[in-house]
């Protein structure tokens, strides 16, 4: 039998599809509030400056990030097969790279806050 990576792949676009079902939603209107000026106290810029300051609001920013960039990058993949593009293995570099860049670029902006 022949090893495969899909497994990892495929985990991590579990993982970020839950996630992406569950918080997306309330992350955006969350955001919609803070942008309109009908947020409470709770999400004023300094206690969320404040959060992404904490090691853990940065390991929760870091795992929300990366599991939808994968999420999507994989979707991408996916869609671009079935749209008939059949360079699958290019596709795939090209989309987890994207992603994997995203995910590191979100750790070194986070490391600085």
């Amino acid at each position: 039998m022949a090893k495969s990576n899909k497994p990892i792949f495929w985990s991590m676009f579990a993982a970020g599809g839950t996630l992406a079902a569950f918080l997306a939603p309330a992350l955006i209107l969350l955001f919609l509030l803070v942008a309109l000026g009908h947020a409470p106290g709770l999400l004023s810029y300094e206690r969320l400056h404040a959060f992404a300051g904490h090691w853990f609001g940065k390991l929760f920013l870091v795992a929300v990030i990366a599991l939808f960039l994968w999420h999507a990058a994989h979707r991408l993949r996916v869609t671009l097969y079935d749209f008939g593009l059949r360079q699958d293995s290019t596709v795939a570099v090209v989309a987890y790279l994207v992603a994997a860049a995203g995910t590191l670029l979100s750790v070194l902006y986070l490391i600085r806050i």
